[in-house]
């Protein structure tokens, strides 16, 4: 643990289990270790196996989540237990997280560049009384004027605040991440993420080249996973 008091927590990071990615487990759970990362949430797209890999190989680390497609967009969700599908609508999405008493997001909500992924701001604003926090520093989002507007947002709505470094790779996570008193579950993470401090800041175009890599690896080579 960093801290007696705080722990660094990385709340969006994807592993091999996303079709963008080629990150292992085991790299993961290392990059954690030497970053002085406490607690991470592996949210892998539309689907919690790539967690539970993780979580298998370090329980003490891993914080099961998903970053759902949902028909307007992404959403994303901690502290899950089965996997909710793409496609459905964002009220849907919701309503099966919370029936299974997950945290849920809204991650990278006002993304100018991310059109399929980002809600956009009506679609957000359909929902945002429905969710527990909108992400308001991405590390991946090129601008960081899009990240200000959805603190701007966030503050306007009283909604809690997430950071992650939406890390592909190794080599980006703890880019951004949150420092926040030490939690156990559900419940007590929500209450923790009132009292977060956002620490880090966007990473540069380049690593959008390795998540374009790893979809044309996929294709050519295919995907083997255990």
């Amino acid at each position: 643990m960093t801290s007696s008091t705080l722990w660094r927590v990385e709340l969006h990071c994807h592993s091999r289990y996303s079709p963008d990615s080629l990150t292992s487990a085991r790299a993961i759970i290392t990059a954690c270790r030497q970053r002085g990362i406490d607690r991470i949430a592996i949210t892998e797209h539309n689907n919690i196996a790539g967690a539970l890999a993780v979580q298998r190989l370090a329980p003490d680390l891993v914080i099961v989540g998903e970053e759902i497609k949902t028909q307007e967009g992404e959403i994303i969700a901690w502290f899950m237990h089965e996997p909710v599908p793409k496609g459905l609508t964002p009220v849907e999405t919701i309503r099966r997280l919370r029936a299974q008493g997950a945290v849920i997001g809204i991650p990278h909500p006002l993304d100018s560049l991310r059109r399929g992924s980002a809600m956009g701001l009506d679609a957000t604003l359909a929902i945002i009384d429905q969710v527990d926090a909108l992400e308001v520093l991405n590390a991946r989002s090129v601008s960081m004027k899009d990240n200000d507007r959805a603190r701007a947002l966030a503050e306007q709505y009283g909604k809690l605040m997430t950071a992650g470094s939406d890390a592909h790779t190794s080599g980006e996570i703890g880019q951004a991440a949150l420092l926040m008193p030490p939690f156990t579950d559900a419940e007590s993470f929500r209450a923790s993420l009132a009292h977060a401090r956002i620490e880090g800041d966007i990473s540069g175009h380049h690593v959008h080249f390795y998540s374009t890599y790893a979809k044309i690896y996929k294709r050519l080579f295919g995907q083997k996973l255990p």
